[in-house]
């Protein structure tokens, strides 16, 4: 019998440990037997990456203990090819694995939108233990530049300039950095980055990167390290393999979270395009990676019928380890103008993070 066999004798397999992936994988190990595809020894935790690459992060929990009281084993390997129409999976190891059901959810992964040099001389988030390397080693790098004005960006460079006052810390946006928050929010993130020293550099469109800086629309920014930030994409490997994708390469799913070309694999995560009914297109990340995971793991345990649903409640941000922002949303995701900053917003976002993790335990 394969080890991903059920007592229904339905071979169930997750591809990704993300916390989509071991959100499913938990959950529809409770009561059936479930192979998790993945190199990984312990879990990324991806929203905590700002602080590993400032060299305050700590050593995640492996992902066996995750999985510990579940029927779950972790085939630590990594999927190279995938074909849907035959039911399996081609690993790099050099062994293929079939499955009857398949929980799609690798995830994302740093986008270089093709710029010049980006790949070369630019360190994408995803290697945060590389960044801490690097910075620990090298003293020459007086000067950092953090590409990306979205959450990810506002993170690192609030956590590098904190953790490194004698470094001179720029973040670079192609738009305004934080222009997705509020007024209010917006405002309190500038406040912060001017506090701690962080030179702005906004509709600066990042044309080239190279050893020494940026190229940009607004002019050259010097850099001894580039540390990318800038978005995400989806992992190539669905539409690769002939499933039904939107124009971004994310899966596209019916309201079960089945791909809608091919249902006996369900999609989740930074890798899926769900729509939900009165709030559209959810946006990547761990706020609707989890739920989407959780969701699914209960659909398979046979613990759920129902579609899935989901509402927006808030966003946050750490920014250093003395502050924060706890932005309200409406259901849609659009911002109100409530918001808690400083300690309460600081703790509020530790809350939260803490909850992610506990999800997952």
């Amino acid at each position: 019998m394969s080890s991903s066999t059920t007592d229904t004798g339905k071979r169930i397999v997750v591809l990704g440990a993300g916390y989509a992936g071991l959100a499913a994988a938990k959950g529809a190990g409770r009561h059936r037997t479930v192979t998790l595809v993945a190199p990984e020894e312990r879990l990324l935790h991806r929203i905590r990456q700002h602080e590993t690459a400032a060299g305050r992060g700590r050593e995640w929990p492996a992902i066996g203990e995750l999985a510990r009281g579940r029927r779950i084993r972790h085939r630590r390997a990594r999927a190279v090819a995938l074909d849907p129409a035959g039911h399996e999976i081609v690993l790099d190891d050099g062994t293929t694995l079939g499955y009857d059901t398949l929980v799609y959810a690798l995830g994302s992964r740093t986008a270089w939108h093709d710029v010049p040099g980006a790949a070369e001389h630019a360190h994408p988030v995803e290697r945060a233990a590389e960044v801490r390397r690097l910075l620990r080693e090298n003293d020459r790098f007086g000067t950092l530049a953090v590409v990306g004005g979205g959450a990810t960006g506002i993170e690192l460079a609030t956590e590098l300039a904190e953790a490194h006052p004698g470094r001179q810390v720029r973040i670079v946006a192609a738009g305004q950095v934080g222009g997705s928050y509020s007024p209010k929010g917006r405002a309190h993130i500038r406040r912060v980055l001017d506090r701690l020293g962080v030179t702005v550099h906004e509709n600066a469109t990042v044309t080239e990167v190279t050893p020494d800086g940026l190229r940009t629309t607004a002019g050259p920014i010097d850099a001894d390290l580039t540390v990318w930030a800038a978005s995400m994409e989806p992992h190539p490997l669905a539409a690769e393999a002939g499933l039904a994708v939107d124009d971004r390469g994310r899966a596209l799913v019916d309201d079960h979270l089945r791909s809608v070309s091919h249902p006996d694999v369900h999609v989740v995560g930074d890798a899926a395009a769900v729509t939900v009914p009165g709030v559209g297109t959810l946006r990547m990340g761990c706020a609707t990676a989890l739920p989407q995971g959780q969701y699914v793991g209960k659909l398979l345990d046979g613990r759920t019928a129902a579609p899935f649903s989901f509402r927006y409640a808030v966003q946050c941000l750490s920014l250093g380890r003395r502050d924060g922002l706890l932005q309200l949303v409406h259901p849609d995701d659009s911002m109100k103008p409530t918001v808690l900053t400083g300690t309460a917003g600081r703790l509020a976002k530790a809350g939260i993070v803490t909850a992610v993790l506990g999800a997952l335990k």
